[in-house]
C-alpha cells in the first residue's frame, strides 16, 4: 500500500512539473510596453459571411487584442501577433477607418463608432490599442488658429443648407460660428476650416509694377508644436492662395489675344507677382496685377498708386467667406474693381492739377475714402484709409505745373528769406533791450537789497534797544520788590515777637495774680526753671568765715549749709 501511495504521490509530482513547464516554457508570453497583442484563434465556430473580427468562440483574429503584461495562451489553439499601440502625440489627431460593424445609410460618409467607414468622431492625443486588421488610423495635424486669424468652418456632412444662408446642426456649408485663436481637435473630414486675417490689412495698387495685398503674417510663439501647426495652417491656406493665382493667370490668358502688348505685359507681372509669392517666407504679402488709369475731367491719362486699409470685421468673416471666399477672391473679385471703379469716377471729377496740388490732392484723397469705404461697408468690408501714395500726369501738363510750383515756391522761399532777415533784425533789437532791461533789474535789485539790509539793521538796534530797557525796567521793579518784602518781613517779626513776649507778660501777670503773692511766685517760677540735674546741698558753717571755708569742705562735710551745683543752670 506504501508503494502504490509513493508511486502516486511520484505520477502526480511529475504530471505537476510537466504542467509548470507546458506554462510557463510554451504558453507563457509578455507583451511590453506600448505593445499589443493581436491574437488569432485556430478553433471555434467558423465566421459568417462579411464579418472580418471573430468573437470569443470563434474561427479567426479576435476583436480584442491584449495589453500590456504577462499572458498565458495555448499555442497549438491560438497564434499571436506582438504589434505596437498606435500612440497620437500632441498636435496631432487620428481618423479612425472602420472595416466592421453596420454599414452606413446611403448619402452619409461619416460613420459612428458602430458603424463602418470613416469614423466622424476624432482621437485625441494618447495611446491606442484598435486591432490593425479591423481599423486603420492616419495622423493629421490638429487646427491651430494664430493669433490675428479666425477659423471659417464648412461642415462637409448632412443635407445641404439653403442657398444664401448659413449651414445650421447636421447641415452642409458654411456655419454662422468662427474658430478664434487657440488649439482645436477637428476632424478634417467633417469640417473644413480656413483661416482668414482679420483686423486691419492693406491692399496696395502699385501701377504697372501690380498691386500687393498686405496681411498679417505668422507670429512666434514659445510652445514648438504650436508654432509647427500654426505653420503647417498658414503654409495649407498659401498653398490655396497659390492655386487661386495660377487658376488666375490661366483664366486671364485665356481672355487676352495673342500678340497683344499690354496683355503680355499683365501676364508677366502676374507671374512675377506669382513667383514672389511661392519664394516669400511668410504669408504677409499677396500680389495681385491692378492699377488705376482713368483720363482727368480736362482730358489728361491719369495713373495713380495708393495704399487703402481694410477691415474684415470679425462677426462677419464667415459671412464674408462665404459670400466671395478666401481673401485673395474677396480682394481680386470685390475690393481690387470697387477701388478702381471708384477711383475712376471720382478721379474724372478732378483736373489734372488738382492731382499734383497739395489741396486738390487731398480733397480726391477725402472724397475717395468717404465714397469707397460707403461702397464697401454694404459688403461688410469696413475702409479706414484710402492714401494715394504717386500720381502720374503727362509731361505736357506736369513740367509747366511744376515750373510754376517751382517759381511759386522760389517767391516764397525770398520771401520767407526777407522775413527772416527782417526777424533776425528784430531779434537783435530784442536782445539788445533784453540786455538793458537786464542791467536795469540788475540795479533795480541791489537798491532794493541795500534797502532791505538797512531796515533790517535798523529794526536790529530798535530791539536790542527796547530789550535794554525792559532789562532795566525789570532790575528796577525787581529790587523794589526785594526792599518791600525786607520791610514787611521785619515788621511780620518784630509784631510776631511783640504779641508773643506781650501774651508770655500777660500770662505770667494772670498766674502771679492768681498765686497771690508775687515773690512767692517767683521763687515756684524759679524752682520750675531749675535743671532736673541740679542737687541741693546743705552745708553747716561752722567757725570762721563761711565762703572761705568752702573752698576745702568736702561734700560730706558741708553739714546744713547750702549749696547749689555749679553744673546746674
Amino acid at each position: 500500500m506504501k508503494n502504490i501511495i509513493s508511486g502516486i504521490m511520484v505520477i502526480v509530482g511529475a504530471i505537476a512539473v510537466a504542467w509548470f513547464v507546458w506554462i510557463w516554457g510554451f504558453c507563457r508570453f509578455y507583451v511590453g510596453p506600448s505593445q499589443m497583442a493581436v491574437i488569432t484563434s485556430k478553433i471555434g465556430k467558423p465566421l459568417p459571411p462579411g464579418q472580418i473580427l471573430a468573437e470569443k468562440g470563434q474561427k479567426g483574429i479576435l476583436r480584442d487584442v491584449l495589453g500590456e503584461g504577462r499572458h498565458f495562451l495555448n499555442p497549438i489553439f491560438y497564434q499571436r501577433d506582438i504589434r505596437t499601440v498606435v500612440i497620437i502625440v500632441p498636435g496631432k489627431i487620428g481618423i479612425v477607418t472602420s472595416k466592421v460593424g453596420e454599414d452606413l445609410p446611403d448619402g452619409e460618409f461619416l460613420a459612428a463608432e458602430h458603424q463602418k467607414g470613416i469614423w466622424r468622431k476624432a482621437l485625441g492625443p494618447g495611446k491606442y490599442r484598435m486591432n490593425p486588421y479591423g481599423y486603420t488610423i492616419d495622423l493629421v495635424d490638429a487646427i491651430s488658429i494664430p493669433i490675428g486669424y479666425a477659423g471659417v468652418i464648412t461642415s462637409q456632412s448632412g443635407t445641404q443648407a439653403p442657398h444664401g444662408e448659413f449651414a445650421a446642426e447636421g447641415q452642409k456649408g458654411v456655419r454662422q460660428d468662427v474658430l478664434q485663436p487657440g488649439f482645436y481637435y477637428v476632424n478634417p473630414k467633417e469640417f473644413k476650416v480656413d483661416v482668414l486675417e482679420i483686423g486691419v490689412n492693406q491692399v496696395s495698387l502699385l501701377g504697372r509694377t501690380g498691386g500687393e495685398v498686405i496681411m498679417k503674417g505668422q507670429m512666434a510663439s514659445q510652445n514648438y508644436v504650436m508654432e509647427q501647426l500654426e505653420k503647417n495652417v498658414l503654409d495649407q491656406q498659401k498653398q490655396k492662395r497659390l492655386d487661386y493665382l495660377s487658376k488666375s493667370v490661366q483664366s486671364m490668358q485665356r481672355r487676352q489675344a495673342p500678340g497683344q502688348n499690354a496683355a503680355a505685359q499683365e501676364r508677366a507681372d502676374v507671374q512675377r507677382v506669382k513667383q514672389e509669392y511661392i519664394q516669400g517666407d511668410s504669408m504677409s504679402t499677396l500680389g495681385l496685377s491692378q492699377f488705376v488709369e482713368f483720363p482727368s475731367r480736362d482730358g489728361f491719362h491719369i495713373r495713380l498708386d495708393m495704399t487703402v486699409e481694410i477691415e474684415l470685421p470679425p462677426a462677419d468673416i464667415a459671412l464674408i467667406f462665404s459670400r466671395y471666399g478666401d481673401l485673395p477672391a474677396l480682394v481680386d473679385k470685390i475690393i481690387m474693381p470697387q477701388i478702381t471703379s471708384v477711383s475712376r469716377n471720382k478721379g474724372s471729377e478732378y483736373k489734372a492739377k488738382d492731382f499734383i496740388m497739395g489741396e486738390g490732392r487731398e480733397k480726391f484723397q477725402d472724397d475717395l475714402t468717404r465714397t469707397l469705404a460707403a461702397t464697401l461697408l454694404e459688403k461688410r468690408i469696413v475702409v479706414h484709409n484710402a492714401l494715394i501714395r504717386h500720381v502720374e500726369v503727362p509731361e505736357e501738363i506736369l513740367d509747366p505745373i511744376q515750373q510754376a510750383s517751382i517759381a511759386i515756391e522760389q517767391n516764397l522761399t525770398n520771401m520767407e528769406r526777407q522775413n527772416t532777415a527782417k526777424k533776425l533784425a528784430e531779434l537783435n533789437t530784442e536782445l539788445s533791450l533784453i540786455e538793458q532791461k537786464r542791467e536795469q533789474v540788475a540795479q533795480e535789485t541791489e537798491k532794493i537789497k541795500a534797502g532791505i539790509r538797512a531796515d533790517q539793521e535798523k529794526q536790529v538796534a530798535e530791539i536790542a534797544a527796547d530789550a535794554i530797557r525792559r532789562v532795566a525796567e525789570i532790575a528796577r521793579d525787581t529790587a523794589g520788590i526785594a526792599a518791600d518784602t525786607v520791610r514787611k518781613l521785619g515788621v511780620a517779626d518784630a509784631t510776631a515777637i511783640k504779641l508773643v513776649e506781650g501774651e508770655k507778660a500777660n500770662g505770667l501777670q494772670l498766674k502771679a495774680k492768681a498765686f497771690g503773692d508775687p515773690v512767692g511766685f517767683a521763687l515756684l517760677h524759679f524752682a520750675e526753671e531749675l535743671n532736673d540735674d541740679v542737687s541741693v546741698n546743705i552745708i553747716h558753717s561752722g567757725p570762721g568765715t563761711l565762703w572761705t571755708d568752702l573752698k576745702n569742705a568736702r561734700t560730706s562735710d558741708l553739714g546744713g549749709a547750702l549749696m547749689i551745683n555749679p553744673s546746674s543752670r
